[in-house]
């Protein structure tokens, strides 16, 4: 019995130390990689269950199966969930663009409807034309071949016509010795632009006029204090006239112009150097001038162009034959005649 038992003990020992070693070589190391080829499995099945159904979701959106969810670029070929609101909106601006057009085309043949009762009312051979929109950038504005000076191309940019394709002219008005409130009824029911350039010596027995004809949209700009003809002065002297209306003009007109004309066109470099000195950015001369009665021409063609600037007066029967309402009525028949429109001159200068 003592035999026996040794040999089951010898036995028993056998079967332990084969449950402690793997029965081949490389056992061991393939049933580790088992594992870990496992868990990576597991893995990434918990991530594509994530990706089709989001956190804490299921592929259909509702707990159940895997079903197929749009992602949120909208996949290959289909838009995104925000496509068709950025197409909403885009078709909204449409509309209301377009929206926008017809009100302005209604607002323009109305405005034009009502110049033409103006025009009747106020003895207009035609009615005036409608001038086009301005343009989005003001046009470069350089010094008119042969009106240059010596170091000229520093100095404000003395110019007869403004570079335009369009069919407009530009209406402007000198000194401010006359002043005929039927003239600013007048323009205000026609709705023409002009620009008045003012010498202080004959408006300052009425400034409250020209008050009057800035509250329309009429710009007021600078003509000297008292008319000298500028190159027979010294630079001080011609600083004193021109700054000196800038001043004037600022305190009863609230802003300083930018725009100047000599008395009689005439300037010298000492001219322009006085009038950048005190903010003057360019000096419009004209390409035509308009009477009661008659037109004088600067041009060889004697005719308008694109962009020609016009000059007259403020004055009245006492100095020519005629009344401002005459010269507008003279003028604005030139103008319409020949197939322009009148437009402001701040808009393009």
């Amino acid at each position: 019995m003592q035999l026996v038992r040794q040999t089951d003990e010898k036995a028993a020992g056998r079967q332990r130390r084969q449950l402690r070693q793997p029965r081949h070589p490389g056992g061991r190391a393939r049933a580790v990689a088992a594992v870990l080829v496992i868990a990576a499995l597991g893995s990434a099945c918990a991530a594509g269950s994530e990706d089709r159904g989001g956190a804490g979701r299921t592929g259909d959106g509702g707990g159940g199966g895997g079903g197929p969810v749009e992602s949120p670029s909208g996949g290959p070929g289909r838009a995104g969930p925000g496509a068709g609101a950025e197409a909403a909106k885009k078709a909204e601006a449409g509309k209301k663009a377009e929206a926008g057009k017809k009100a302005d085309a209604a607002a323009a043949v109305k405005a034009q409807a009502l110049r033409a009762v103006a025009a009747k009312k106020w003895k207009l051979a035609k009615t005036p034309l409608a001038a086009p929109a301005p343009p989005a950038v003001k046009p470069k504005i350089a010094t008119r071949k042969g009106f240059e000076v010596t170091g000229g191309a520093s100095l404000p940019p003395v110019f007869t016509n403004v570079p335009t394709k369009e069919k407009v002219v530009f209406l402007t008005i000198d000194d401010g010795a006359e002043k005929d409130p039927e003239l600013l009824r007048m323009m205000d029911e026609l709705k023409i632009p002009y620009s008045a350039f003012l010498s202080d010596y004959v408006i300052n027995d009425n400034y409250a006029y020209f008050k009057k004809m800035q509250a329309r949209g009429v710009s007021l700009h600078n003509h000297t204090l008292t008319h000298p003809y500028l190159p027979g002065l010294s630079y001080e002297e011609q600083k004193r006239e021109i700054c000196g209306q800038q001043d004037k003009i600022k305190k009863r007109y609230g802003k300083r112009p930018e725009l100047f004309r000599p008395p009689y066109g005439n300037y010298n470099a000492g001219t322009l150097r006085a009038a950048k000195s005190c903010g003057v950015k360019a000096v419009p001369l004209w390409s035509s001038e308009a009477f009661p009665d008659h037109m004088e021409w600067r041009e060889w063609d004697r005719s308008l162009h694109p962009g020609d600037i016009v000059l007259t007066h403020f004055r009245g029967k006492e100095d020519w034959k005629g009344s401002m309402p005459d010269m507008i009525r003279n003028v604005m028949k030139t103008i319409t005649d020949k197939g322009y429109a009148v437009a402001k001159l701040e808009d393009y200068v």
